[in-house]
């Protein structure tokens, strides 16, 4: 009889390990205006998952983008990134042990040509951005422009507490290469 208690408590605390550390699948809608997409993903794994968009009142002939990302979905939203009048779509990817690190896949409506992608930099490849970086960021648009916020950590920091204040930075998509790229229009950091 022990020997069953103590089996079913190991079985019941597994499943709530796993449960708990499994993410809920992503379903949005997103529009400005009357135009926008649905953005769905199964975020099974913390590593890879497939994304699914569809347009809602664009123009579109072709196959509706399904595409792999390298993390679990968090957050879309739309806005006109590149000043022509349709909305694009900017989705908010986190990967990392504990999904801290944030990149987005921006995605530009080209008429009815299709889309194309909106490349976003690495922001451990600009030395400055990058001090003091140690993900859980959060995406928003303001006025066609990307706004990242996030934590900065000084190295006398604990993991968890960041006392560095908050940086800011303020991207807006520029063509280059013929293809639109987010490059920094500014970025400032604000003490606590």
């Amino acid at each position: 009889m022990k020997l069953r208690s103590v089996l079913f408590f190991l079985l019941f605390i597994s499943s709530v390990v796993y449960t708990n550390g499994q993410s809920k699948k992503f379903d949005t809608t997103v529009k400005m205006g009357d135009q926008g997409y649905k953005v769905e993903c199964n975020n099974k794994n913390t590593d890879k998952n497939d994304i699914s968009i569809n347009t809602i009142n664009l123009k579109y002939d072709g196959s509706h983008p399904v595409f792999s990302v390298p993390g679990r979905v968090k957050k879309a939203f739309a806005d006109d990134m590149n000043d022509d009048g349709r909305p694009d779509l900017i989705i908010c990817v986190y990967s990392g042990d504990s999904s801290e690190i944030g990149s987005v896949v921006g995605i530009s409506y080209n008429a009815n040509k299709g889309f194309d992608p909106i490349y976003f930099p690495d922001i451990y490849l600009d030395a400055k951005l990058r001090e003091g970086y140690k993900g859980h960021d959060d995406y928003s648009a303001l006025t066609g422009t990307l706004i990242r916020k996030f934590p900065v950590y000084l190295p006398s920091d604990t993991p968890g507490t960041p006392t560095g204040g908050v940086r800011v930075v303020q991207y807006k998509p520029v063509q280059e290469n013929n293809h639109l790229t987010f490059k920094v229009l500014r970025w400032y950091d604000a003490k606590p």
